[in-house]
């Protein structure tokens, strides 16, 4: 990629009324690529193509970029994971399982650099505006997933549900360090026995 800078004309430049979905959409790319460190503002602001006062009119600290790139990055993951539950049928306990096909969808994807919210996790303190939003995601996941397995009929829901989300942010992260899809399958599978071990009523088997 040819350096702005090196450029002979200046970049056109976005539009006001698309500028903020503009920097967000560079964000979202490079943050995920790169890491927050790694992705610095100036490279944010040439890459989207926006004057560097409109970039802090909508952003006005690194921070405040972070956090609506983790808000776009929520609605996009927990919109799949939704997806993937609600295509495997109106059941809840098959519902806890088919969630696991959005791990296979995103493990397979060119590019795939693991759990977003994880990566943000490991790159903030404890304590911060970011660093509380990763763990409010991840609680809002065990939520939704605890309220699957209480209308599933398991013994203890709570359970449950924290065993299948370390088992899908595993897969998420082996998904990664392994370079190898079938440990989504495995996380899937997984899933299914742990799901099945946790009714009250087992599953009728044909």
């Amino acid at each position: 990629m040819t350096s702005p800078a090196a450029t002979a004309a200046p970049a056109a430049r976005t539009p006001a009324g698309h500028a903020r979905e503009k920097i967000l959409a560079t964000a979202f790319r490079l943050f995920y690529a790169q890491g927050f460190r790694a992705a610095g503002i100036d490279t944010i602001i040439a890459e989207s193509g926006v004057a560097k006062a409109t970039f802090y009119k909508y952003f006005p600290a690194k921070d405040d970029l972070m956090l609506a790139y983790l808000e776009k990055v929520d609605s996009v993951w927990t919109g799949q994971l939704h997806a993937a539950a609600e295509a495997a049928g109106e059941d809840p306990a098959a519902q806890l399982v088919g969630l696991f096909d959005a791990l296979t969808a995103a493990c397979r994807r060119d590019g795939y650099r693991g759990c977003a919210f994880i990566n943000a996790a490991a790159e903030s303190a404890a304590g911060t505006r970011v660093h509380d939003r990763t763990v409010a995601h991840k609680r809002q996941i065990r939520a939704w997933i605890r309220d699957l397995a209480a209308r599933a009929g398991a013994r203890d829901p709570d359970q449950l549900a924290r065993s299948l989300t370390l088992v899908l942010d595993g897969g998420l992260a082996s998904g990664v360090l392994d370079g190898d899809p079938a440990a989504a399958a495995a996380a899937g599978t997984t899933a299914a026995q742990l799901v099945a071990a946790s009714l009250k009523t087992p599953p009728a088997t044909s």
